[in-house]
């Protein structure tokens, strides 16, 4: 893979439990490879349900530092392919339920923030899918008619719906709920703190090297200075497991890219939905999306893709500065408020993308005792918590 993304969030630094170096030979009954949101959630669960368990989470860097913390903080339903895909590929019934088990993801995550009384800047709203193109309009239709035929409460918006909520002239929408915005990085190591306060150990800059079979119970991982020897791994590497050469199907590491700009003014912030502390996503795949920030600031993000692997350092930074470019032409033209706000911040991420469009959870095969999570397409922070 090429290099690491680049750029700054706009995220704050939030305080992180200690993470020494693993040195030595270590042992524990479940080890967690990955401090995103996947692996702390897991870690954060098992400690939870299993007062005791030794758990140990291990990462290439430190908690926040892939995909979790380099998101946009955008939480909705909608997993998988789109609703009409799902019902061709799937049939009625597990569509619905695939649809209704992400609205409960939504809630889950709501119901963690408030429990850890997590410092997130958390604003609960609506979600829009909303499209100008005639592209967008057919999409639209397809997903509009799947959630009535499904009896899902998805409702459809006009023009004149979709204005009294944000002053941009689409042509129409889906309106998503539950749904919320959040800072995704505050969430991630406000969860790696309440690990700590159960009792995880955490091991930072300690990537995994090779996993192999234990010599007793247990695999072993194998990492630059040291070794971990567990009942248990739960590798919550994402696109990273390619580079492992795990079995687990295709996981293609896409990076996507988001700019934030300085505060708005009071009226441009209320016209763009700052009120309703909505989103707005596009119907179209990869197409630019905005949200707001609590400080009056607005994130745009998506617009385009690049798959790194492979490509050289000089190639990449020229993909990334065009697809940086694209995306603030677009914020300017959103609305005429835009045409000269300052972007603060430009970044990039990297999601892990599978061929049907649907995470990958389960056992490693070939790998007794080693489970997997990853390829959760863009919508890990509901999914993936």
């Amino acid at each position: 893979m090429s290099g690491q993304p680049a750029g700054t969030p706009c995220w704050e630094r939030a305080e992180l439990p200690p993470q020494p170096q693993l040195h030595g030979v270590v042992t524990a009954d479940v080890a967690v490879v990955g401090a995103g949101l996947a692996g702390l959630s897991c870690a954060y669960h098992l400690a939870e349900r299993a007062p005791g368990l030794d758990i140990a989470v291990i990462d290439a860097q430190h908690p926040a530092a892939g995909a979790s913390g380099r998101g946009t903080g955008l939480l909705g339903p909608r997993a998988g392919p789109a609703l009409d895909r799902a019902v061709r590929r799937f049939g009625a019934r597990t569509a619905r339920r695939m649809h209704r088990a992400s609205q409960q993801a939504v809630r889950d995550v709501l119901d963690l923030c408030s429990r850890l009384d997590v410092p997130c800047g958390l604003r609960t709203g609506e979600q829009l899918m909303a499209t100008r193109s005639p592209a967008g309009l057919v999409a639209l239709a397809r997903q509009a008619r799947a959630c009535r035929e499904l009896g899902l409460d998805v409702p459809v918006l006009s023009p004149a719906g979709i204005r009294e909520r944000v002053g941009v002239s689409y042509r129409a929408a889906l309106l998503h709920r539950p749904a919320a915005t959040l800072d995704p990085a505050a969430l991630t190591c406000a969860l790696a703190r309440a690990c700590a306060d159960k009792g995880v150990r955490f091991y930072g800059r300690s990537p995994l090297l090779a996993l192999r079979p234990g010599d007793l119970v247990g695999p072993e991982l194998v990492l630059p200075h040291g070794r971990l020897y567990a009942g248990q791994a739960v590798l919550a590497v994402n696109s990273a497991a390619q580079a492992l050469d795990l079995p687990v199907g295709t996981i293609l590491p896409l990076e996507v890219y988001a700019v934030a700009t300085e505060p708005l003014s009071p009226a441009a912030y209320e016209l763009l939905g700052g009120r309703a502390g909505l989103a707005v996503v596009d119907a179209v795949p990869l197409a630019p999306y905005f949200r707001l920030l609590p400080d009056g600031g607005l994130i745009a993000g998506g617009g385009t893709a690049a798959v790194p692997s492979g490509l050289a350092t000089s190639r990449l930074q020229a993909l990334r500065e065009r697809a940086w470019a694209r995306l603030e032409r677009w914020l300017r033209a959103l609305h005429p408020d835009l045409a000269r706000v300052r972007v603060t911040h430009r970044w990039s991420g990297r999601i892990g993308m599978t061929g049907d469009d649907l995470p990958v959870v389960g056992p490693v095969p070939g790998h007794a005792d080693v489970w997997y999570i990853g390829g959760c397409g863009g919508h890990g922070l509901a999914l993936s918590v």
